[in-house]
C-alpha cells in the first residue's frame, strides 16, 4: 500500500508540475492532464497548485504507512 501511495503521490507532483510550468513559462502544451479537463477552464493554475499539494498530502499518507 505504501508503494502504491508513494506511486500515486509522484504522478500527482508531475502533473502539478507540468500544469504549473505550462501556465507560467507557455511551454509543455498538451502534455499535463489539467489542459484537457473541459471543466477546469480558467481554473488551471489553481487546479495544478492544488495537484502539487495533493502530492506532498499523500507522500505524507505514504510515509505513516507501515512498509509491509
Amino acid at each position: 500500500m505504501k508503494q502504491l501511495l508513494e506511486f500515486l503521490g509522484v504522478i500527482l507532483l508531475i502533473q502539478g508540475a507540468m500544469g504549473l510550468t505550462h501556465e507560467l513559462t507557455g511551454w509543455l502544451r498538451g502534455w499535463g492532464a489539467v489542459q484537457h479537463l473541459p471543466f477546469a477552464d480558467g481554473y488551471e493554475l489553481y487546479l495544478s497548485i492544488a495537484l502539487v499539494v495533493l502530492a506532498f498530502a499523500v507522500f505524507a499518507a505514504a510515509e505513516s504507512r507501515k512498509s509491509g
